[in-house]
């Protein structure tokens, strides 16, 4: 029997018996957990709605093995908020839509569970913070994260410099299979030509700058999106079933 306290974001809830609930988490130092909540479906319980998705929090766990991924699911005995990052989420569709998208993003990267995620878990946490703040629009912190996200896994897009032979940018071909944009020489079949300010919003956005990001047009952001979508699309070898609702 081990006792085990992480903080986490909660991910998804899923329903179990009359009054419990399977809780999945993205946690600091243990990766993606899921663990039993005992009677939060009861209107009496006394941490039930700290348990909900966007939720940052501090749990305790209490596990049969030596670790959380021993034999049956650990339970949560105690949760304390730290930031009810839901509560400005979940009143605004834009944000509600862009921040499951975020989620679910977190969720398949981090599939092994008890499997540390650390960069995982910190860009998860200033995202959403960043998203219930409202200081930028949703659809840019989503593409913000989910091309963050695609970087601390490996899969970081070039937006400047030829993905292939390394040659300066500016380049004006982009290829999903190829890992961002490419120059004449490297460039293959279905590559793309986007727009030089499309290309200075992704950079943008990979890197933090928010004050380019910001002035972009409605009609750039759109085509940067789909951009990124396809992109993260490939590698994921699957596609997101919340993006399909995220407002473009």
């Amino acid at each position: 029997m081990t006792l085990f306290r992480d903080d986490g974001i909660v991910l998804r809830t899923q329903k179990l018996g009359e009054a419990d609930r399977i809780i999945s988490l993205l946690t600091r130092g243990h990766g993606r957990v899921r663990a039993v909540a005992r009677g939060v479906r009861r209107t009496k319980s006394k941490f039930g709605a700290r348990l909900e998705p966007f939720c940052h929090v501090d749990v305790q766990f209490f596990a049969r093995g030596s670790d959380l991924v021993g034999r049956g699911l650990p339970m949560c005995t105690q949760t304390e908020t730290i930031a009810p990052y839901g509560a400005a989420i979940v009143g605004d569709y834009a944000r509600y839509t862009a921040g499951t998208a975020m989620l679910e993003t977190a969720e398949r990267f981090a599939d092994q569970e008890g499997e540390p995620a650390t960069q995982q878990y910190l860009l998860l946490v200033g995202a959403l913070r960043t998203l219930a703040g409202g200081a930028h629009a949703p659809e840019l912190v989503l593409d913000a994260y989910l091309l963050r996200s695609l970087a601390v896994n490996g899969y970081a897009p070039s937006f400047r410099d030829c993905a292939r032979c390394g040659l300066d940018g500016p380049n004006r071909f982009f290829s999903v299979t190829a890992g961002g944009v490419l120059c004449g020489d490297c460039r293959v079949p279905g590559s793309v030509v986007p727009s030089p300010e499309v290309l200075a919003l992704l950079g943008a956005l990979l890197t933090g700058d928010w004050q380019t990001a910001d002035r972009c047009g409605t009609h750039h952001v759109r085509e940067g999106s789909g951009l990124v979508s396809a992109y993260l699309h490939w590698h994921l070898e699957r596609g997101l079933r919340s993006l399909r609702h995220v407002e473009r």
